[in-house]
């Protein structure tokens, strides 16, 4: 009985040993007496060694460090109620999100049934005060965006398009009937908006090339026209629709709601990019919408203007997001990828890829969280929303990039993340503004000159 008591413990000890070094170790000593004189060992004397040796192996024990984009540890700003919510939005994220964002992106197909499970997190409109809203400061806003992008964002995009487009349009240019109508039920994503700005023939300049028209004829308004690039909008139940009053040339915008006879959405196809969002081309033709319907605070493009300011921020927190979620991706890779006999995050030339990427990470993070700061306090101006923009769109490319390479060939896989991160990129430098766009309203803020033509 004895004699098994000792096996026992010998095979314990056997699990702790690195054969590979055993094998160098022989080379130095006499192991077959060494074995003999465990042998010998009784039961105190057995325990006591295998305590020595577990306690060693922890301390030698070879810890790798977590996974997390945030080196600088920007959220031990948050307050404990933030935390909280940055943490349900990331745990809904990885456990109802991740495990379905490649297959949906891959067929191009929006995933309707997380819309109850999203509206029991409670984070629509989180920096609006009233109808419901939480009334946060905006920096929970681009945290928020920031954990959506880090996973999906394509998912990202769906929310800042109802969050923060669509229902800031009623927000800052609705009327207090308006706000009570919509956003309550906007806000339990009970209805889901969408945004209409961009036109097919134009993009940057449609301030002042604006194509949709708009006419009041007694009591209502006729509007005709074609919108680009709408998302949500073939499914949406309301609509912003922004159009050019024929009669004093001064942008309007409407409350188009879902079944109006003059309205259709045909979805985009074919797309490299976001391609869960549902983007369409909308097409209003002798649309009716009545006065009650009009944005009652909305009589030219500077109050357009104010919804894109606000929400331009949060583009920028969303293009953190993607590279982050590209980079945690990548270092989460390099640890398991082996290549001639180690995991290639060991070897120097990836690590100055990682590095590099962290570095513009960090960079952005210390940007838009400033930007948010100046949000809160009634600080933040276009220029201030252009630059951040402009910036992390052009860091995010950046870091997709170096993440895709360090992957080699399974960068391309949709399997492993990147890729979509990748693709979805490009839609972020792209819209709320193109990087040409938002570098001449900062050149213009700077120099004191306008280059715009």
């Amino acid at each position: 009985m004895e004699f098994f008591k000792k096996i026992k413990h010998i095979t314990h000890l056997m699990k702790q040993i690195d054969f590979k070094e055993l094998g160098e170790i022989s080379k130095k000593i006499d192991l077959p007496k060494i074995m003999k004189s465990v042998g010998e060992l009784d039961d105190n004397q057995l325990k006591g060694l295998m305590k020595m040796l577990t306690e060693k192996a922890k301390k030698g024990q070879h810890q790798l460090p977590p996974i997390d984009g945030d080196f600088y540890d920007y959220d031990l700003k948050l307050n404990q109620e933030q935390r909280a919510i940055q943490m349900k939005v990331r745990r809904f994220m990885e456990t109802e999100i991740e495990p379905i964002a490649n297959d949906y992106w891959n067929r191009a197909e929006f995933p309707m049934d997380i819309i109850p499970k999203m509206a029991q997190l409670n984070i629509c409109g989180v920096a609006y005060e009233g109808y419901g809203c939480p009334n946060l400061p905006f920096i929970m806003e681009g945290i928020i965006a920031e954990e959506l992008a880090r996973v999906d964002v394509s998912i990202s995009t769906f929310f800042g398009v109802h969050s923060g487009l669509a229902m800031g349009s009623i927000y800052l240019c609705g009327s207090e009937e308006q706000k009570q109508e919509w956003l309550p039920k906007m806000q339990n994503m009970e209805l889901i908006g969408a945004f209409g700005l961009t036109e097919p023939n134009v993009g940057s300049g449609v301030a002042g090339g604006m194509e949709t028209t708009c006419q009041k004829n007694g009591d209502e308004w006729v509007l005709n026209g074609q919108k680009k690039w709408i998302g949500n909008a073939t499914f949406a139940d309301v609509i912003i629709i922004w159009a050019r009053d024929v009669d004093d040339n001064q942008a309007k915008g409407f409350l188009l709601r879902k079944g109006n006879p003059g309205y259709k959405a045909k979805k985009i196809e074919n797309k490299m990019a976001l391609r869960t969002v549902q983007n369409a081309l909308i097409t209003i033709t002798d649309c009716k919408i009545p006065e009650s319907d009009r944005l009652q605070k909305a009589n030219s493009f500077r109050d357009t203007a104010k919804v894109l300011r606000m929400t331009r921020a949060g583009v920028a927190w969303q293009a953190l997001g993607c590279a982050r979620g590209a980079y945690e991706s990548a270092l989460k890779y390099t640890k398991k990828r082996e290549q001639f006999g180690k995991p290639i995050a060991k070897f120097q030339l990836i690590q100055n890829h990682l590095v590099e990427m962290l570095a513009n990470l960090t960079a952005m993070k210390a940007m838009v969280y400033r930007l948010s700061e100046l949000q809160d306090q009634g600080l933040l101006t276009d220029e201030h929303a252009s630059l951040a923009k402009v910036f992390c769109s052009m860091r995010t490319r950046d870091v997709v990039s170096r993440a895709r390479e360090v992957m080699g060939g399974n960068g391309i896989l949709l399997e492993y993340d990147v890729a979509r991160f990748v693709a979805d990129a490009e839609a972020i430098y792209s819209y709320e503004g193109t990087k040409e766009i938002n570098t001449l309203i900062v050149g213009r803020a700077i120099t004191g000159y306008s280059a715009f033509v």
